[in-house]
């Protein structure tokens, strides 16, 4: 019977209170643990768009060097100098590959895939129905699997 009046005794009022800064406290906890992931994602998404806002000011230039390794005439193609621009190249991508950058495959007979590529020109005459990729006017790029530059290229359908 002492067991029965301990149950339905009410609670003291410093019970109450405990309760109630106990609740407070667990609310606080959970509130700061959010916080803290909140704060960790807005810092991983501002460090992605700095790193990708850097990245797309070196691609024009990545672009002008392929522009130019593909124009170099033929008597200079041996040329040190002209492989040395070429290697350049490479070792751009390469570095900014380590940064998770990697290029759009755009190459021809590529089905057109309107989330990585933007189709500038279009081949009116075909027939099909399947639309695919002719040429690569300019290279596309995806950072941490997101594009951050669409491939522009010409297609036609198959």
């Amino acid at each position: 019977m002492t067991d029965k009046l301990k149950k339905t005794k009410k609670p003291s009022a410093a019970e109450i209170k405990i309760a109630e800064l106990t609740d407070d406290l667990q609310r606080t906890r959970a509130d700061f643990e959010n916080f803290r992931k909140r704060s960790e994602s807005d810092r991983a998404a501002a460090r992605e768009a700095g790193q990708a806002s850097a990245i797309l000011k070196l691609l024009p230039v990545i672009d002008n060097i392929e522009r130019a390794i593909a124009y170099v005439p033929d008597e200079l193609k041996d040329n040190k100098w002209a492989q040395s621009v070429a290697g350049l190249t490479k070792s751009l991508e390469k570095s900014l590959e380590s940064l998770d950058l990697k290029r759009i495959n755009a190459s021809a007979g590529v089905v057109f895939n309107p989330e990585l590529h933007e189709a500038i020109q279009f081949e009116e005459d075909a027939t099909g129905d399947t639309e695919v990729i002719v040429s690569e006017m300019q290279a596309g790029y995806t950072l941490a699997g997101r594009p951050i530059r669409h491939a522009m290229v010409k297609v036609t359908r198959q």
